[in-house]
């Protein structure tokens, strides 16, 4: 049996820390020691409107300390960067290759959360507890399923790797895998917290040749152009018919609006933002995962403009974060710098306030070895 240190959602709102304890991975499953878990506003949606006891945490990077049966591919001592939308590989919507939908173990189809059936799982005073997102990563120690397991072989630190599996690859893949950001295209992006800036360097990396990042924040403006924003705007809250931001994204495309626009503010009354700053028959992607109704003014589509969603930028694991990793490798994707600030697991809420005052781009939590 393992103890381990926890951050605990207490399902009345708040979160607190005690020690778990977690038997011997049962077939298909893996047992990982955490390193570092990224702090992340889906953690803290969680925590608020589950109404559940779990563990707190979908973001991880650790090593393998336990295989249970029939599990392939893995090794005691692997470097392992986790994922939370696990394929089965058998569905229909994995048959698709929509692997990020998974059928049967997306949390998509359910609440979340998923806890062990068998006695000897993660445990709390006694009662099995569930864990976030089928991970439960803000934990010293934790029990997947051997599909949410991507080893990866390279020097990059626990606390950037630990940030692939939601942040950069929901970014990146809206870039790549959604949108399909075409060589030579001109790009706009509508907030430029951590996802943001990973839509940027997506672009960047897919050749856009005009980058236009916008945000409220000068800072963080300035952080874009070192992910590859080649224009910045300073967006105003007085402007809330987004009349000036429109005419500047204009004003830098021929007249016409950007090929492509991406949502990466999380706000509501922006989620029909990047049908503005489009061309016609130009791509705006929502990416923050707004889950709000809202208004659409249908004259924002035309002419054959493209409105898309895309979950966890459509991520198929084993191809994405190797190629996430190898880009990293090379010098050619950026992912120390979008680490702003780490926490030990005690100092979770001051990751959750700086996260929201936007003093950091991506906070971890690092644990102790």
């Amino acid at each position: 049996m393992y103890k381990a240190k926890a951050a605990i959602a207490d399902g009345k709102g708040g979160f607190f820390f005690d020690t778990v304890t977690l038997g011997k991975p049962e077939a298909g499953e893996v047992k990982i020691k955490i390193h570092a878990s990224g702090i992340c506003h889906t953690d803290l949606d969680s925590i608020q409107t589950w109404n559940k006891k779990f563990i707190i945490g979908h973001e991880g990077a650790g090593t393998v300390v336990e295989l249970g049966d029939n599990v392939t591919g893995l090794a005691i001592g692997d470097k392992v960067i986790l994922n939370w939308a696990i394929p089965c590989g058998e569905c229909f919507q994995c048959q698709e290759g929509n692997l990020h939908i998974c059928e049967v173990n997306s949390p998509v189809t359910g609440d979340g959360l998923c806890g062990h059936a068998h006695e000897q799982g993660c445990q709390h005073n006694g009662d099995s507890l569930s864990r976030s997102f089928h991970l439960g990563t803000m934990s010293e120690y934790t029990i997947v399923k051997s599909a949410a397991v991507i080893k990866i072989d390279s020097n990059i630190p626990f606390p950037s790797a630990s940030i692939v599996g939601c942040g950069v690859m929901t970014g990146y893949g809206s870039v790549v895998n959604a949108a399909k950001v075409k060589a030579g295209s001109t790009v706009a992006v509508l907030g430029c917290g951590g996802v943001g800036l990973n839509v940027i360097q997506g672009a960047a990396i897919a050749g856009a040749a005009k980058i236009i990042a916008i945000d409220l924040s000068e800072s963080r403006l300035q952080q874009a152009k070192q992910f590859g924003a080649t224009d910045i705007i300073v967006a105003s809250k007085d402007d809330p018919n987004l009349t000036e931001m429109v005419a500047q994204v204009k004003a830098l495309t021929q007249g016409r609006g950007a090929d492509y626009g991406f949502e990466c503010t999380a706000v509501p009354a922006l989620g029909s933002a990047p049908l503005a700053l489009i061309r016609s028959a130009g791509v705006a992607v929502q990416v923050s995962g707004i889950e709000q109704k809202i208004d659409f003014d249908c004259e924002l589509f035309e002419w054959d403009k493209i409105y898309i969603n895309p979950l966890y930028g459509q991520c198929n694991p084993k191809r994405d974060f190797g190629q996430i990793i190898q880009l990293y490798d090379a010098g050619k994707m950026k992912l120390d710098e979008l680490v702003t600030k780490t926490y030990s697991l005690a100092e979770l809420q001051q990751g959750f306030d700086d996260m929201l005052a936007g003093r950091i781009a991506k906070g971890v939590i690092v644990f102790d070895d």
